[in-house]
């Protein structure tokens, strides 16, 4: 596995790979891997000639700055990983590389409902950040795939809308969700869980369950809100829990309204906050 911590060195090896007829996948991440992550180096592997992923924690996607601070970053671990996993290169840039100080980034693109809602409402400008980080990853890399799990579904829609107003040559692939064996999503920020707390943060992916079972029983709206009631235990607090059409994410009053239909969720587990889906 090559590392590279500048673009200009990234490009150069990347472009005489692509001069021989290669193709490129790229995973991006923010470290503190997981089964999740090497599900989508799998991918990547399977599907393309030259597996790239990312090492970036990005700032301008944190809300709160104690988050970032508080973000896992065990680097050396990372590498042992996606080395294990047969990773052909690692980006692996410090900020100054992604957002150079003396150069002000230029981003215009209007994210609107997608802006708006879940995710967008309890986390402003998140998705700005996201949308900003993507695109420049994918300026530098300009990969034929890019690999993306479903477990941040409104992400993935985020992504999409991006390269389509931003032009991007790129198909964005969205891979499945890893669980733990109790159910909770596979994520990074499951580390930062207490051992009591996370025994019982599959609490989400039992709620997801449940809606799926009760879907012919109860109207959208009633069940939104009995799966919100659900998700209030001791130690978990729900801020969401919408049911929304899959391609739009726009809300849903009836089945027949989309034909991917969608419950996604989020939840603070003590100090943790969760997020999780489930196609219905």
């Amino acid at each position: 596995m090559i590392i590279f911590q500048h673009a200009t060195d990234l490009q150069r090896h990347l472009n005489s790979k692509k001069k021989e007829g290669k193709s490129v996948g790229f995973v991006p991440t923010m470290g503190a891997l997981h089964m999740g992550h090497m599900s989508l180096i799998e991918r990547a592997q399977a599907s393309t000639d030259i597996t790239v992923a990312s090492i970036f924690v990005n700032p301008t996607q944190f809300n709160e700055k104690s988050d970032l601070n508080k973000y896992p970053r065990p680097i050396e671990a990372d590498i042992e990983m996606l080395h294990h996993q047969g990773v052909d290169v690692l980006y692996h840039p410090d900020v100054t590389d992604i957002y150079p100080s003396n150069a002000e980034p230029e981003f215009d693109i209007d994210l609107g409902y997608l802006n708006e809602i879940m995710e967008g409402t309890f986390r402003p400008g998140h998705f700005q950040g996201v949308a900003q980080v993507v695109d420049i990853l994918l300026h530098r890399v300009q990969p034929d795939q890019l690999f993306m799990g479903q477990k941040d579904y409104q992400q993935i829609a985020v992504v999409r809308e991006m390269i389509r107003q931003k032009g991007h040559q790129t198909q964005l692939v969205m891979c499945p969700i890893i669980r733990e064996p109790n159910g909770l999503a596979m994520s990074s920020r499951n580390r930062r869980l207490p051992p009591d707390i996370r025994s019982q943060a599959n609490l989400l992916y039992h709620t997801l369950l449940y809606a799926k079972s009760m879907k012919q029983i109860f109207h959208i709206t009633d069940l939104e809100k009995r799966c919100f009631e659900r998700l209030k235990k001791p130690h978990f607090r729900p801020e969401y829990f919408n049911i929304v059409a899959g391609e739009t994410m726009k809300e849903v009053r009836t089945w027949q309204e989309s034909p991917t239909v969608v419950a996604c969720t989020a939840v603070w587990a003590g100090d943790v906050r969760l997020i999780d889906n489930m196609v219905l």
